[in-house]
């Protein structure tokens, strides 16, 4: 029970974030300078363009209007069926009467996210984007999936390469390999995200040619190629932190009391090492790794931009180089709720997980 009650409040402190995100995101894009309109008609356009633009997006409404109707199409339920015909049915009543106005298919621009019953849908509408002339919505959840797959790979690497050197210099702690993975892992934390993408691209690409330079590929094999030197950047860098969590969890629990009886009753170094320490730096490990995803699952914003990978890092970069309104609003949201999703579900995983912290909320 205590940890349903645990997980419900975390759920409506997420929403609270996602909300607050999204509402800060909208406020601040309306406060800088320029006009949406120009964006979209051209620098060329006439008065009289410009006006039926900025009607089309409502920019001719007060902000407070304007914000109103953002949260109420931003996340909202509907039938499309029910929608279709009663638009149908206003349209022959309009065409009937000689007042027909052109009007946008009811949600165009929406993306389905749920199917509930009754024929009812989750839908989600961050409008239309400026650049892509397309729905915000349809453009992120094409783009949402490469983002991941690239995440999922860097943390993939990151959890291999880090875990093993903070496990290898654990088990030396204090000989020469110790202090040189140590040393490698304070380099690799120095070094900037870009200067190591520009390396990698260089040996694997330029001298080496074994892997492509940049790109997403034609095809599956294509794709996994394109998807080695950004995931290996991001393991790299993420790498480094994992061994150094690795090493400073294994060293403490090494030395805890449980560890040394286990050793007495006869448990050998090595498993001593791998029972009782690896498996007690699993949690921390975790808690990281979730972390981490969710935030590269918002987009590795550098890496993705060098090499050109077609995520939602390198798409919010051209959203803001573009002055792409909407576009931005919905890459910051959907950036903003995998990290407090992923913050959500690591804090009610190891609220499950630790009895004493389940202990002390009961009393």
């Amino acid at each position: 029970m205590n940890v349903l009650k645990h997980a419900v409040g975390r759920i409506f402190w997420a929403l609270a974030v996602v909300f607050a995100v999204a509402s800060a995101s909208f406020f601040l894009l309306n406060a800088l300078p320029g006009d949406p309109a120009r964006v979209v008609a051209g620098p060329q356009a006439r008065p009289e363009d410009l006006a039926r633009v900025r009607e089309e997006l409502q920019l001719d409404q007060p902000i407070v209007i304007r914000y109103g109707l953002f949260l109420r199409t931003l996340g909202h339920v509907a039938n499309p069926k029910a929608d279709a015909e009663r638009g149908q049915v206003e349209k022959e009543r309009e065409l009937k009467s000689g007042l027909e106005k052109p009007k946008r298919a009811a949600h165009a621009t929406c993306q389905r996210v749920a199917s509930l019953a009754g024929g009812y849908e989750f839908h989600v509408d961050f409008g239309r984007s400026y650049q892509h002339r397309a729905p915000v919505a349809k453009v992120i959840f094409e783009r949402y999936p490469r983002s991941l797959a690239l995440a999922i790979a860097g943390i993939f690497l990151q959890l291999v390469i880090g875990v093993t050197l903070g496990a290898i210099a654990a088990a030396k702690k204090g000989t020469w390999i110790d202090r040189f993975v140590t040393s490698l892992t304070s380099l690799a934390v120095s070094a900037p995200t870009f200067l190591t993408a520009v390396l990698l691209q260089y040996l694997f690409a330029h001298r080496f040619r074994l892997l492509p330079l940049d790109g997403f590929g034609d095809t599956f094999a294509g794709h996994v190629r394109s998807i080695a030197l950004p995931a290996l950047t991001l393991g790299l860098y993420g790498a480094a932190y994992f061994a150094r969590l690795t090493r400073d969890e294994l060293i403490t629990l090494m030395s805890q009391d449980f560890v040394r009886t286990a050793r007495a009753k006869g448990a050998s170094r090595l498993r001593a090492f791998v029972v009782h320490g690896l498996r007690g730096a699993l949690l921390p490990l975790a808690t990281a790794a979730g972390l981490e995803l969710g935030a590269l699952a918002s987009g590795a914003a550098v890496t993705e931009s060098i090499f050109r990978w077609p995520g939602l890092g390198h798409l919010g970069v051209e959203a803001v180089l573009n002055r792409d309104g909407p576009m931005v609003i919905g890459v910051v949201f959907v950036a903003a709720s995998s990290v407090v999703i992923a913050t959500a579900a690591i804090d009610i995983f190891g609220y499950w997980l630790h009895p004493l912290a389940r202990a002390k909320s009961s009393n």
